[in-house]
């Protein structure tokens, strides 16, 4: 992790239950930009239709559509310093979360929210947005 971005693990806190960190601290003279992703939602990019029949897949293509987002703006889904996961049914929330695990696997976790919601765009079962570090 580089040294503009640290996570910050509080004793005083319960521990963190999942792949995150209770926050992220960053240091903007040094981490240069922020990056402020939209919220994407299981879109294919060839097709502009919703791919994957589970919460887990569909939460796989969120993610790897942020990722697009990240390199198109000159950084990567492992510099994210809170990600929030939107879905319409939590009781799914253990598949998205070893999904969601994989994509952070090699280092210090972002902040994470995960908030059912009723409903989303476009049928979708999840979305998720970031905010990433630039620079």
């Amino acid at each position: 992790m580089p040294a503009a971005r640290k996570a910050v693990h509080a004793p005083g806190a319960p521990a963190a239950v999942g792949p995150y960190s209770h926050a992220v601290l960053v240091d903007l003279r040094t981490a240069g930009e922020l990056l402020f992703c939209s919220g994407q939602i299981p879109l294919d990019p060839a097709s502009g239709e919703i791919v994957g029949a589970t919460a887990a897949e569909q939460a796989r293509r969120c993610l790897e559509n942020l990722s697009a987002v990240c390199a198109a703006a000159g950084t990567t889904l492992e510099r994210a310093l809170r990600v929030t996961v939107y879905m319409t049914d939590l009781a799914e929330f253990a598949a998205v979360n070893e999904v969601y695990g994989s994509f952070f696997a090699g280092g210090e976790p972002p902040a994470r929210v995960a908030i059912g919601v009723a409903a989303l765009p476009r049928g979708a079962q999840v979305e998720i947005d970031a905010i990433v570090a630039v620079g």
